[in-house]
C-alpha cells in the first residue's frame, strides 16, 4: 500500500474539534495513519479576508484508489458541515482536506492532482509534512529544501488549553 499524505485544514467553528473529527473519520477505515504532525496556526493564505488557519498533516496507507480516496475525503468534509456549492475559492471553511501525495503516483485530472500542484509552494503544508517526513522529495525536490525557500512568518505551533 502506499504512503499517502493528507493536508487538513480549518479557520470556522471550533477549528481544533474539526481537525479532530477529521482525524477520527479518516481514522475509520478511510487511512491507516502512521503519523500525525502537530497542529500549526496559520496565516490565511489568499485573496478574500478571513480568520487564521489550524493546519495538520497526516500520513498513512489506504486500500482506496485515488479517486475513492477523494471521494471519501469530499463525504467526510460534508458531514463536518462544508458546502463546496456556497463557498468562494480560497475563502473559509470548516474543513478543507487535500491529497497531498498518493505515493510516487501522479495524477492530472480536471479536479484532482497528485502530487498536490501548489504544496511545494505553502509553508502552512511544508512545515506540518517536514515535521512528520523530512526524508520526503516531491518531483526529486526535498521538502526540507523547498521549505528553506518560503516565509515561515505565519506558520505558529498552536498551543491547546488542555
Amino acid at each position: 500500500m502506499p504512503d499517502v499524505f493528507i493536508a487538513l485544514g480549518s479557520n470556522l467553528g471550533d477549528r481544533a474539534n474539526n481537525l479532530a473529527a477529521a482525524h477520527d473519520a479518516l481514522a475509520r477505515g478511510v487511512l491507516s495513519i502512521s503519523a500525525a504532525s502537530s497542529i500549526y496556526e496559520t496565516e490565511p493564505w489568499g485573496p478574500k479576508p478571513q480568520g487564521p488557519y489550524l493546519n495538520q498533516v497526516l500520513r498513512g496507507t489506504t486500500v482506496l484508489t485515488p479517486r475513492a480516496l477523494l471521494a471519501r475525503l469530499m463525504q467526510i468534509e460534508r458531514t463536518l458541515g462544508r458546502d463546496r456549492s456556497k463557498e468562494e475559492r480560497f475563502g473559509p471553511r470548516t474543513i478543507d482536506l487535500d491529497i497531498l501525495l498518493y505515493g510516487d503516483d501522479v495524477v492530472r485530472e480536471p479536479d484532482l492532482e497528485i502530487p498536490h500542484p501548489r504544496m511545494m509552494e505553502r509553508a502552512f503544508v511544508l512545515v506540518p509534512l517536514v515535521e512528520i517526513a523530512p526524508e520526503l522529495a516531491v518531483g526529486g525536490v526535498a521538502v526540507k529544501a523547498a521549505l528553506v525557500r518560503l516565509d515561515r512568518s505565519g506558520v505558529r505551533l498552536y498551543a491547546t488549553s488542555n
